[in-house]
């Protein structure tokens, strides 16, 4: 097992390169499966869940060749049966676009129930009501979802609730359907519109990404392409906060601004100086961080993927600040962890009542989520002494080069083997 251990208290600077987005990736590999010829992907940053969604389709017969770090082709003409493996699929909660993409290629789809971060209930209630409306009959049995469908038809979708894994599934079954299909109440995420680029870059025909209403009109074959996948959202944000909680100066290159707005709207009500170029921003210190309150909401609202970081980052403001989040139950786990570090933050119901406290304290805790442990690595940054954090594979499922790129930036963190580690620490203590 390993561990990061972080001397923190340290201010950072320099700049930073964003990889490319961890929630449109994870998507467009699956998409790859509707290719009638091999796709090369750009941009593909190297993360666990990325490697697992080729572990995945290697398992299913894909041919796949990674030509450099972050370029990989993709041919998954190799696909014969439409089921991916049950132990993969249960562990990440990104396998469900494999029922939309097997779905609307094979017009059969057999994948676990999806796992990934214990973030409480996530049903795919939306995924199947999308599923049949194209057609398709549905079933669970023993934890794996069951599709099948003599033909896929378009028609009208209407989403319940604002769900992005269930847009993109939806445009995924829907982009080889007969006839024309309209979504409505469609989510508006950055990787939501970037996975209907990647398929309109391949020959497909979707139109409104971005907004409310999505309108697919479907299409015989979809030809292989060159794609470069957008920066991730989430990862500059992560960037921004940990700058802003170290009070640094740092330049966070390959962003888009635009996808930027509502962290650095908040960003700027807590004091943090914010600084937008064409393809960058800056971040840097410009007196004492200011209480708020934040309410996370569907894009283009404050994205819940950046709650954890954004309420640590308020631990060290003046005043009291509070911090809603009401779309997933386990969002605040991390809420105990920062308390071992001194923040002052209690739970009361969907948010978090936070009072600032002019210091952390380094201390030994544990990443429950993949934002969460974000969120302690920022914490670990900004304290006072040593900060261990466990289970960080749970950090590394959506960072690429976390350590290697907090250390280009002055940080004092490095990755460690726990029983290596320990044997430091007694020699040590001898």
């Amino acid at each position: 097992m390993e561990k990061f251990v972080i001397h923190g208290g340290k201010q950072l600077s320099g700049e930073v390169t964003i990889s490319g987005a961890k929630n449109a990736a994870v998507a467009i590999v699956a998409a790859t499966i509707l290719c009638d010829e091999p796709v090369i992907l750009e941009n593909c940053p190297q993360i666990s869940d990325i490697t697992f969604c080729m572990k995945i389709l290697k398992s299913m017969g894909a041919d796949i060749k990674v030509l450099s770090k972050n370029k990989i082709r993709f041919d998954t003409r190799g696909i014969v049966h439409p089921k991916v493996p049950y132990e993969m699929a249960r562990v990440m909660r990104a396998s469900s676009y494999f029922l939309g993409a097997l779905l609307g290629r094979f017009h059969e789809a057999h994948v676990a129930l999806p796992g990934g971060c214990d973030l409480g209930d996530r049903p795919i209630d939306q995924h199947l009501k999308a599923f049949r409306t194209l057609g398709a009959n549905d079933s669970i049995d023993a934890g794996e979802v069951h599709l099948n469908a003599d033909s896929l038809v378009g028609g009208l979708i209407y989403f319940d609730i604002n769900s992005v894994g269930a847009t993109i599934n939806a445009m995924l079954a829907s982009v080889k359907a007969d006839g024309y299909t309209v979504i409505e109440n469609a989510a508006k995420e950055p990787h939501v519109v970037d996975v209907a680029n990647f398929l309109n870059s391949m020959g497909a025909d979707i139109m409104g990404a971005g907004t409310d209403t999505i309108k697919v009109r479907g299409v015989k074959r979809l030809k292989g392409v060159e794609y470069a996948i957008i920066p991730d959202q989430i990862e500059a944000g992560t960037f921004m906060v940990a700058a802003a909680a170290t009070k640094s100066d740092v330049l966070i290159k390959n962003v888009i601004p635009k996808h930027l707005e509502s962290i650095t709207a908040a960003l700027r009500k807590i004091e943090v100086g914010v600084e937008e170029f064409d393809d960058a921003i800056r971040i840097y210190p410009i007196g004492e961080l200011k209480r708020t309150t934040i309410k996370t909401m569907p894009h283009p609202g404050f994205p819940t993927d950046m709650q954890p970081q954004i309420s640590t980052l308020l631990t060290l403001a003046q005043g009291a600040s509070v911090v809603t989040d009401d779309i997933f139950d386990n969002r605040f786990r991390y809420v105990n962890e920062l308390r071992r570090m001194g923040a002052d933050i209690v739970v009361n119901g969907k948010a978090v009542i936070i009072q600032g406290v002019e210091r952390l304290k380094g201390a030994s805790v544990m990443a429950p989520d993949l934002r969460a442990g974000a969120a302690l690595v920022i914490a670990g940054l900004a304290a006072e002494g040593t900060t261990e954090i466990g289970d960080i594979h749970y950090i590394e499922r959506g960072y690429e080069d976390i350590v290697e790129k907090l250390q280009s930036l002055g940080a004092d963190i490095k990755r460690v083997t726990i029983d290596d580690y320990d044997d430091e620490e007694v020699k040590k203590d001898a």
